[in-house]
């Protein structure tokens, strides 16, 4: 047994060692990056970011009010400058670079964040595919949360070690979808937070890395530029460089959107260097190990006019509906030209023959016939009406952004072309969408139950029928269909990580059946909302498989297994002596939800087992 985690008062604590359950992360990597220069030999630099994975919120706004690192001599580094409001869920695509701070060299051996809950705004999606308002924040005896405070201990392999020209980081996980429940009730909609946040030296998942904020200088010789660091769209003030400063290498096919006109490579880069300093900017790029060095290099530059805060306002959201130039958006995140930001469900864009058209990693001429239904879309324009009679967007004169949009289902034809049955556009449920038009005839319109993909060169030896797959790409031009959908990724589920979640409404004395050394048995008799896998987004149902969902541990019966009760957990790193505990406890407490990490099989309900978390009453 490693840790225990303890809280009262509606204030929560969390104690763990290591990695269980990683599915939304807040990741935190320290590392020594070219242009991020200690101060003195006897300090290191700290970049720290943050990110999150596939989950059901649409939003999950809180202020994150302290990031800190503690040394093994007891030294206390607070790494966060100022209150940061986050929403979590918009990051399961990237990571976001917060800030960047020097601090003291040597071994730190925990890492401790506080999120406060009084003003958060968590959005979920409902059985009808709405989006609805939290009512209720509650820890697991019920009592109201209104801050969370959560540390994990760095031991061992997982020591942190800073130290000049040391480059180090680490992943500390929040899992949003593990450590939040919720229920629908007749008249509130009640989550119930039981935090589970782990660490892991290595960054066993990279995602693209986005950093935003002023310009600061250009450096054309060494492709390069800096950017002071403004994460979440706060205003420039006079202690500005609060944040740290941030190096961004370009290179040869770094594509650049500046003002709404597309460079590539060093062309970009010089017209980036026309810019006046502190000119609103944005990269997105990944982190690339040289030698025993790292650094930053940008595979997308937005700068001026095209990042938001700028003179218009700007919507982002997805395409659910299009009638002539008028289309209407779900899922919306709204930024005011005063950079204020909410989250609205629904916003009507007007484009027009005007409206400059760009696409994601492009260069090329785009107009807004491209924009059809799914296309996830950044807008900018003059923004009027309010939430109560709605809000609607004039785009005539401002730019729409194409990006990436991501689409999963199951596959019903394997070529000629690939078809899907679709689950989900960018997390929404296909019955949002309104297809008519799409295609060059009524005909010829998108069907979710036959999505025909285009999928180009892209590999499709090892698909097969009925298989969950996970696609990106950009929707095809409105009334060009089909195919509906042109691929530059897919992903096969059944490879991809799993997370098995399941509750019992109310807490069941029956919900194991059988445990051994070989394995957990389930009996699904009474489970409340979740008895679903979910896999990069993909969901299966439990109950549909025909099958008792079986628990089994890796052959070695290595991992990482949690049982927890009220205030205090228990954690196992092999699977045979968590058994024998959860037996024992099972004789006198009753089975609230188990969640559990590792590779699901459909034919046999298995999943083999890297994590699990019980959670007893």
């Amino acid at each position: 047994m490693l840790t225990r985690y303890r809280g009262n008062n509606g204030h929560l604590a969390a104690y763990v060692k290591s990695v269980i359950l990683p599915m939304a992360v807040l990741v935190v990597a320290l590392l020594l990056l070219n242009g991020c220069s200690s101060s003195d030999s006897s300090s290191g630099e700290v970049v720290i970011g943050l990110t999150d994975a596939e989950g059901d919120y649409a939003s999950y706004t809180v202020d994150v009010q302290s990031l800190t690192l503690t040394r093994r001599d007891g030294t206390v580094v607070e790494t966060l400058p100022l209150d940061t409001r986050v929403d979590f869920a918009q990051y399961t695509e990237l990571t976001e670079f917060l800030t960047a701070a020097t601090i003291p060299s040597g071994v730190y051996t925990k890492a401790s964040m506080v999120l406060d809950y009084s003003n958060a705004e968590i959005q979920v999606e409902d059985a009808a595919g709405n989006i609805v308002p939290v009512t209720v924040i509650q820890d697991l005896d019920g009592n109201p949360v209104q801050t969370l405070d959560m540390s994990v201990h760095l031991e061992d392999r997982d020591k942190l070690v800073i130290a000049p020209g040391i480059p180090a980081h680490i992943t500390l996980d929040f899992d949003l979808k593990a450590s939040n429940t919720v229920e629908f009730t007749m008249t509130d909609v009640v989550q119930t937070v039981s935090p589970f946040l782990v660490a892991d030296v290595e960054l066993e998942r990279p995602k693209p890395h986005r950093v935003r904020g002023p310009l600061e200088s250009v450096d054309v010789a060494e492709s390069q530029f800096r950017l002071v660091l403004r994460p979440f769209h706060r205003p420039l003030n006079n202690d500005h460089r609060r944040y740290g400063v941030f190096t961004v290498q370009s290179a040869d096919a770094t594509v650049y959107e500046i003002d709404g006109v597309n460079y590539t490579g060093i062309d970009g880069l010089n017209q980036l260097d026309t810019l006046p300093q502190y000119t609103a900017t944005v990269a997105i790029g990944e982190l690339q190990r040289i030698g025993d060095r790292r650094r930053y290099v940008a595979s997308e530059v937005y700068a001026g006019s095209s990042v938001p805060g700028g003179d218009l306002d700007v919507v982002r959201g997805l395409v659910t509906s299009r009638s002539g130039n008028s289309v209407s958006l779900k899922g919306v995140t709204l930024v005011r030209n005063d950079g204020s930001v909410i989250f609205n469900d629904s916003v009507t864009v007007d484009l027009a023959v005007t409206t400059k058209v760009t696409k994601q990693l492009s260069s090329a001429a785009h107009t807004i016939d491209e924009i059809s239904v799914g296309q996830k879309l950044t807008v900018f324009g003059v923004l009027s009406g309010d939430s109560t009679l709605g809000y609607s967007l004039d785009a005539s004169n401002g730019l729409a952004r194409m990006h990436l949009t991501t689409v999963r289902g199951n596959v019903v034809q394997v070529d000629s072309p690939m078809a899907l049955s679709l689950q989900s556009i960018g997390h929404r449920a296909v019955g949002m969408f309104d297809f008519t038009g799409t295609g060059v005839d009524a005909a010829n319109d998108a069907d979710p139950a036959f999505y025909e993909i285009n999928t180009g060169s892209l590999s499709l030896a090892n698909v097969a029928a009925s298989e969950p797959v996970k696609v990106r790409g950009f929707v095809r031009a409105f009334g060009m269909a089909p195919e509906d959908f042109d691929a530059q990724t897919l992903v096969l589920v059944a490879d991809a990580r799993a997370l098995m979640m399941v509750n019992w409404v109310p807490a069941s004395t029956t919900a194991i059946t059988s445990i051994s050394d070989t394995g957990i048995t389930l009996d699904l008799s009474g489970t409340g909302r979740f008895h679903h896998v979910n896999r990069i987004g993909v969901i299966t149902d439990l109950t549909s498989l025909g099958n008792a969902p079986v628990l089994a541990p890796e052959a070695d019966g290595r991992g990482i297994y949690a049982i927890v009760k009220p205030f205090t957990a228990q954690v196992f790193r092999n699977y045979p002596e968590f058994a024998r505990e959860l037996s024992e406890q099972l004789n006198t407490r009753a089975v609230r939800s188990i969640q559990v990490k590792g590779k699901f099989d459909d034919n046999t309900a298995t999943m083999t087992v890297r994590g699990m978390r019980v959670v007893l009453r």
